[in-house]
């Protein structure tokens, strides 16, 4: 325990030696949130985009819960996060999203959205929108690790909680984006030696064999049938299998705190890189967290406790002393590096959009810097405080809280934003639609269908055949739908102004990347 102590507090200290290194590298809005006008590398954008992607929810929420019901089959969800969610996201849009930005001046979403559709209200709309649905999933986070360090070092959630949102606040207070993209990049350090150790030691563990066709003879393990555990039938099942890797894998396309590792990026070399390292780290961590969520099967004791404690369950029993802080410290560098992220995404947008875009239109960089980094602070005390509520009085499950948010916000935005990189088409009244649709359709599933909050015994996503519907089905619905909408009615409406188009696709601009 002592050693293992001595690794977390390393990492502490590392953080705050990150914040006080960077502090002078954030005086101005563009600096605070973009790194600067340089922008940052193709190894710190991917590594940066990775670790925000993959958060204390996978390895304890997500691994836990469908590598334990579906067995190795769910491994096909980080397959699907590594080539869809991140080799595709990256090919489609990193180029794209850099370049219409850069055009069009924008340095957030919403700002985007104002800009390219040519209205300023929908700025104000979806900072809103973001601000609201980025708390819960923020809440999920710090759930995740609760659940870690209460099994494995019997240390009260609440108390770590507390400390991981002080230590985030810190650098990102300090540093701003550079301090939380240099903290990413040794954070995927520690995730990738982190979930190499999991395999390494869950598979030389007593009950496991190394041989692969040995594990793979029982059915509940099959790579291609799923687990029998909590299950409702193939359908269900199946049902289940899609609908989280559909969100979790095109749901990154659209939320804020994934697309804003794009305006940050620094030219056409970096992106290049970031297509290939971003998608390397993204097929290791996602394959390597639901394969070991699917080894539950081998430990008898994770059989009858809730899934949110599978894996700290496995870490307890299989890992040696000091390579537990170790997994610990991926567990945190995974959970850290997402909430600074999401908590930069939250902040900005009511920082910029609202407060510098309608409060006081005439405030100085400097006022905006520092109201940012306020918002950084509150942003992260709400969440943190539904946290706590949260595991105190059993709110919902932590997976819910995720997969409600990403599937929020990528029905709002889907539509919009993928498409309105690409095509010219896509009008103003598309974009209120989607957004609009989107919500009520949530709101609209979520009464009619439901959920348990109190544990998903049903494999969380039951075919709406069973009466149940969930938070990933829900989204893949909204998306789906949000795209359906953003077609049709652009079709339909008055095709947007030349002026906002030429400036939005304006390919002679100087410093387009080509």
């Amino acid at each position: 325990m002592i050693i293992d102590s001595i690794i977390l507090l390393t990492y502490a200290l590392a953080l705050v030696a990150i914040a006080i290194y960077s502090k002078n590298r954030s005086g101005s809005v563009n600096d605070f949130l973009l790194a600067g006008k340089k922008g940052l590398n193709g190894w710190m954008t991917a590594f940066s985009y990775g670790t925000t992607y993959f958060s204390a929810v996978i390895f304890i929420g997500y691994a836990g819960q469908f590598g334990r019901s579906f067995g190795l089959a769910s491994v096909w969800i980080g397959i699907g996060n590594a080539i869809i969610g991140t080799l595709l996201a990256w090919l489609v849009l990193a180029k794209r999203t850099k370049n219409m930005t850069r055009r069009l001046d924008a340095k957030t979403m919403p700002d985007f959205f104002a800009k390219r559709y040519g209205d300023y209200r929908l700025k104000i709309v979806t900072a809103i929108i973001i601000f609201i649905f980025l708390i819960p999933y923020s809440a999920s986070v710090y759930n995740g690790i609760s659940a870690l360090f209460e099994t494995v070092f019997e240390i009260p959630g609440w108390i770590i909680m507390i400390f991981l949102a002080v230590l985030t606040a810190l650098y990102l207070f300090f540093g701003g984006y550079f301090a939380s993209s240099l903290s990413d990049f040794i954070q995927g350090i520690i995730m990738l030696v982190g979930v190499s150790c999991m395999v390494f030691f869950f598979m030389n563990h007593e009950n496991i064999s190394w041989n692969i066709s040995e594990l793979t003879n029982n059915a509940n393990l099959s790579w291609f049938t799923f687990g029998a555990e909590g299950s409702s039938g193939l359908y269900g099942t199946t049902v289940s299998l899609i609908a989280l890797t559909l969100l979790t894998s095109f749901g990154v396309w659209a939320l804020p705190q994934t697309i804003h590792k794009y305006y940050a990026i620094r030219d056409k070399k970096a992106i290049t890189q970031g297509v290939v390292i971003s998608m390397i780290f993204a097929l290791i961590i996602g394959f390597a967290a639901y394969f070991t969520g699917a080894l539950s099967y081998f430990f008898p004791e994770t059989k009858d406790i809730s899934y949110v404690l599978t894996i700290p369950t496995m870490l307890k029993i299989a890992m040696p002393v000091g390579v537990t802080g170790i997994i610990a410290t991926l567990i945190l560098s995974a959970s850290m590096s997402t909430l600074s992220s999401v908590s930069l995404a939250g902040s900005s947008v009511i920082a910029i959009d609202l407060y510098k875009g309608s409060i006081r239109k005439n405030a100085s960089d400097k006022n905006v810097t520092i109201f940012m980094r306020v918002l950084c602070i509150i942003f992260i005390l709400l969440s943190v405080t539904i946290a706590i509520l949260n595991e105190k009085y059993s709110i919902t499950a932590i997976t819910y809280l995720m997969g409600l948010s990403w599937g929020t916000l990528a029905g709002c935005f889907m539509g919009p934003y993928v498409l309105g990189l690409i095509w010219k088409r896509v009008t103003k009244s598309a974009a209120w639609a989607s957004i609009i649709s989107s919500l009520l359709l949530t709101v609209t599933l979520i009464i009619l269908f439901g959920y348990d909050k109190n544990d998903w015994n049903t494999s969380f996503a039951i075919a709406i055949k069973d009466g149940v519907a969930s938070s990933p089905l829900i989204g893949v619905i909204c998306m789906i739908s949000s795209v359906i909408i953003t077609i049709v009615v652009s079709l339909v409406t008055k095709k947007p102004d030349d002026t906002i188009l030429s400036e939005a696709f304006d390919k002679s601009f100087e410093g387009e990347i080509k």
